[in-house]
């Protein structure tokens, strides 16, 4: 199963563009991605600029809208993500809490949806749609 570990650092919503992490946190963050991906379960990770360099697409009546980061309303953003795979939720949730992650960090834990987690005919959709980049 794969899952995603989502860091989302309070405060984070207020940064400036540019803003970085402290040397000793990457340090420790470090060592942690390094013990992930000796274990075998790493697939992807990254952490994220603040949303001040970020935009947002909404579709208020169906037409896309761009609004160019900081967002006011905004009270928690994603700071990076780990994608992991592991036998299950259990396994997830202890990587998760083995993160040297400050204590105004939450690190979400969501698994991602699997092909055979939809039913058939939301299969036969994204079968259908995989069929023609195939011929692409």
């Amino acid at each position: 199963m794969r899952f995603m570990m989502l860091m989302i650092p309070k405060g984070y919503e207020k940064a400036e563009p540019g803003t970085m992490p402290d040397a000793q946190a990457v340090a420790a963050m470090m060592k942690y991605n390094e013990s992930l991906q000796q274990a075998g379960v790493l697939l992807a990770l990254d952490g994220l600029h603040p949303p001040s360099m970020g935009a947002r697409v909404s579709f208020p009546g169906g037409k896309p809208r761009v609004t160019d980061g900081p967002f006011a309303e905004t009270k928690e953003v994603l700071g990076g993500y780990w994608m992991i795979q592991v036998k299950s939720k259990e396994e997830a949730i202890a990587w998760a809490s083995r993160c040297p992650a400050s204590e105004n960090e939450v690190i979400e834990v969501r698994q991602v949806q699997e092909f055979a987690d939809f039913p058939p005919d939301v299969q036969q959709e994204v079968g259908t749609f995989l069929e023609s980049q195939k011929r692409s």
